[in-house]
């Protein structure tokens, strides 16, 4: 009598052998006999992702997802396929729900940092498409420039992203935050009014300026 073990400890053995066509033969043979079994659409779903099958690992990764949604590792090989196929928004989800399921693992915090930076760059390509001339693609390109610690280019942007839509909100508590780290506070504090003009019940807002006012009393 045909056991579904024996097809998926078969399958894991090809997969240990990176005989990866073989795995997947095998995976599927103990799924035709145990569809929810989540182990094998697991094994299945890396071995497709191996095999350049990014579509056809995202399908059965979801699945496993479906079957063990509190194993870690089911959400972090579908994380995997979605970053594979250039799909960041899914992978972004998906390492936050890794991270949420082991918090003391710092490298699931530094991919979730990671695909979150990715997600980043692949938006500002989004907007520079639909629109070059866009506020938003200006304050994107400001976020980039402040991650990489580029202060002076990162408030180049943002001031090019208010001179083209002057209401546009967050931008100036971004401009804020930067003179803040630059230790300007007098232009810090001129850029939170401003955003606190615009967005006047903002806890961010409130926040930056009682950082800025603590820091400038602490000033020599």
């Amino acid at each position: 009598m045909k056991h579904p073990l024996v097809y998926h400890n078969l399958g894991v053995i090809a997969q240990q052998k990176a005989d990866h066509q073989l795995a997947v033969t095998r995976f599927r043979e103990a799924l035709a006999l145990q569809p929810e079994y989540g182990p094998s659409r697991l094994l299945l779903g890396v071995s497709l992702l191996v095999l350049g099958k990014n579509g056809e690992s995202v399908r059965e990764l979801k699945h496993a997802v479906s079957l063990m949604p509190e194993q870690p590792q089911a959400h972090l090989q579908l994380a995997r396929a979605y970053e594979t196929s250039g799909d960041w928004l899914s992978a972004v989800e998906q390492w936050q729900r890794v991270a949420g399921l082991a918090p003391r693992e710092p490298e699931y915090s530094y991919r979730l940092a990671l695909a979150w930076t990715k997600l980043s760059g692949w938006s500002y390509q989004q907007i520079r498409q639909v629109n070059p001339k866009s506020a938003r693609l200006q304050q994107a390109l400001g976020q980039e420039y402040a991650i990489q610690e580029k202060y002076d280019l990162a408030l180049n942007a943002y001031h090019r992203a208010t001179a083209l839509d002057p209401r546009l909100p967050e931008v100036h508590l971004a401009i804020a935050m930067i003179l803040l780290e630059m230790k300007k506070f007098d232009e810090a504090l001129s850029e939170i009014a401003l955003e606190q003009q615009l967005v006047p019940q903002s806890e961010s807002a409130a926040e930056i300026r009682a950082k800025i006012e603590a820091a400038k009393s602490a000033a020599p």
